[in-house]
């Protein structure tokens, strides 16, 4: 496949350019790139630059706001909810995170939740910051019904991910974000893209049917991660990032939607937790025994969640990144 190479800079340029080519406000836009291009640094091409073109077409289909303002409500000791508007989650969340980490500082542990908001990107850059501030931080978040329950062979969940962040000390922190289904939206769009088949268990047809062909499942069904286990966790995202916040299940979302196409609406729900606060002076006893568990891991030849990321990324300030040239005109062509 013949690939484009562009220094991060010129990635960035490129997807600010066509953001805000297309209407998306200075903050929005600069918000939104930053995301992208991290994924694309960090080697995660599904949430990486070919995002744009959903970001684009969500707003061409009216399905998302291109530059509401984030309201902020302190709803509780504990409790912060962020209203996007209509409007993409990124900017919400950067300015509702400095009063999570405040209140989370000040009570040990603390919620936010954002609400009205259409999610496109991975979690784990969400609850990074969190981690660098020294907490550990859990995100999940629904989005559109696409995914078919155990058992079952019509969509009613979203692909649902949720994502685990434990900071440590001089090194990248421990962070995994996943998919209840059996692997995310965006990787099977990229494999239609690529005209490659899926792994076996990935989805069925429209008939129920198992399928490797990934325009099949698309128009089918995904389907969850480890069976009636990953459904169960399928099921807890939708309720604790929707009806518990007051927010979209993915069956609302995707009604919503009506056919546009559109990206996700719904809410996301972060939870943060200082160790100091559970641990005081013996924080940093408690948080080496961590270390030894990690180290345990490695001992085996097991590779920690997120290690690759932070592997590539040192590779990708140095030599830029490879995307295919037809993605790349096609980002292109939404600038001009």
């Amino acid at each position: 496949m013949e690939t484009v190479n562009l220094s991060l800079a010129e990635a960035y340029q490129l997807a600010l350019r066509v953001l805000t080519h297309n209407g998306f406000s200075a903050a929005h836009a600069r918000a939104m790139v930053a995301n992208v291009c991290g994924g694309e640094r960090d080697g995660c091409a599904s949430h990486g630059l070919y995002r744009l073109l959903g970001c684009v077409h969500t707003l061409r289909a009216g399905k998302v706001s291109p530059d509401a303002l984030p309201r902020l409500e302190d709803k509780a000791p504990a409790v912060v909810r962020a209203d996007a508007g209509g409007a993409f989650s990124l900017l919400a969340l950067e300015q509702a995170l400095p009063l999570l980490v405040e209140k989370t500082r000040r009570c040990g542990i603390a919620a936010l939740a954002i609400n009205h908001c259409v999610h496109f990107s991975a979690l784990w850059a969400d609850i990074e910051p969190l981690t660098e501030q020294g907490l550990v931080a859990l995100a999940c978040t629904p989005s559109h019904a696409w995914v078919a329950p155990a058992g079952g062979t019509r969509p009613l969940f979203g692909t649902n991910p949720i994502a685990f962040g434990w900071p440590r000390a001089s090194q990248p922190p421990f962070i995994f974000d996943m998919a209840t289904s059996a692997a995310a939206r965006g990787e099977i769009e990229l494999h239609r893209r690529a005209g490659k088949a899926l792994p076996p268990g990935w989805g069925i047809d429209g008939a129920g049917r198992p399928s490797t062909d990934a325009a099949a499942v698309l128009d089918g069904a995904m389907l969850t991660f480890g069976g009636h286990k990953g459904s169960a966790l399928a099921a807890m995202v939708e309720l604790i990032a929707g009806p518990l916040i007051g927010d979209m299940t993915s069956q609302e979302s995707l009604e919503y939607d009506a056919g546009a196409g559109g990206l996700p609406m719904g809410g996301e729900l972060i939870i943060a937790l200082d160790p100091w606060r559970f641990l005081g002076d013996e924080t940093a006893q408690h948080l080496a025994r961590a270390e030894a568990l990690f180290s345990g891991m490695q001992a085996q030849g097991a590779r920690l969640p997120g290690e690759r990321r932070y592997q590539a990324r040192p590779v990708s300030e140095a030599q830029g990144v490879n995307i295919p040239r037809a993605l790349y005109e096609d980002i292109v062509a939404l600038g001009q």
